[in-house]
């Protein structure tokens, strides 16, 4: 008992553990929020805070989809358990940097519950869904800042110049693309529930638009990394952006592929990974141009 007090007096010595942690944690809220999506599962539950009117849980009704939903939900207790830990540690750290970006994560997770609830009670509205997904991918990049920060603590003067102009463009490409996607699926077949009303929108000229930024989000990639090279960026920074170009190629290939197969359920899915990974990727770019690690 008394190791684990001294442990957990030292949760600072964690910090990368709860980092990672956050990081993975809110990239799979992404990934089963899209199975609930997918498998028609959005309504499993169809009542907030509770699953059914008179349980908690989907007592006496369970289906796949109610076990869907409902295990969507649970996940969000992992994240408390999560949020709380990396916050711990980055106070007992001492590190105001850390802090302030522990406790933007961690009122992200009650910001989702309540996204989520308003996503039910709306019946799946198109546009409250895709705050949703948003939000998690916002706390995804902020876990990779989180990461960044452990090693390399904020400035005193914030860096400039013409690089990190373009890298900051870039970032700001991806998420109009992201953005724009989850547009793009309002307007889709892939509702969440049989029911559920669609955003109204086009869906071909609504996939026209986000392809359009997709090719202006990896135009600006080609040439940050251009910029990367012709300044002398260290090696580690053009590899972080050759993974985002990568990624990048990846996301094309699979959205490209799915629109022109009617939208396969496992196509999509992996392209909602694709997008926490992109997330995450264009955040570790940003930091990486902004300020260079040494090698």
């Amino acid at each position: 008992m008394d190791r684990l007090i001294q442990r957990l007096r030292h949760l600072d010595d964690w910090a990368r553990g709860w980092g990672w942690a956050s990081l993975i944690a809110n990239g799979a809220l992404v990934v089963t929020g899209g199975v609930v999506r997918l498998t028609g599962s959005g309504l499993g539950c169809p009542t907030w805070p509770r699953c059914t009117e008179d349980s908690l849980t989907p007592h006496g009704a369970y289906d796949i989809h109610s076990v869907i939903e409902f295990g969507n939900r649970m996940l969000t207790w992992v994240l408390v358990v999560v949020a709380v830990g990396t916050f711990v540690a980055a106070w007992q750290s001492g590190r105001r940097d850390l802090r302030r970006i522990a406790l933007v994560m961690a009122l992200g997770i009650p910001a989702q519950a309540v996204i989520g609830g308003i996503t039910v009670l709306t019946d799946l509205n198109p546009w409250v869904v895709s705050l949703h997904m948003l939000c998690s991918m916002a706390i995804v990049a902020l876990a990779v800042f989180f990461l960044e920060r452990l090693d390399r603590p904020a400035p005193a003067v914030p860096p400039r110049g013409a690089t990190l102009g373009l890298a900051w463009a870039t970032f700001g490409a991806a998420w109009a693309v992201f953005y724009i996607g989850t547009v793009v699926t309002g307007a889709g077949p892939h509702a969440g529930d049989s029911a559920s009303k669609r955003n109204g929108l086009s869906a071909l000229q609504m996939s026209q638009l986000h392809a359009d930024f997709v090719f202006l989000f990896v135009g600006l990639t080609i040439g940050l990394l251009f910029a990367a090279v012709a300044t002398g960026a260290p090696a580690s920074t053009r590899r972080v952006i050759v993974l985002l170009l990568a990624i990048e190629v990846g996301q094309g290939t699979i959205g490209f592929v799915q629109y022109f197969t009617d939208l396969p359920v496992v196509l999509v899915g992996f392209h909602m990974l694709g997008s926490a990974l992109t997330s995450g990727a264009v955040a570790w770019a940003l930091v990486r141009v902004r300020e260079p690690a040494a090698a």
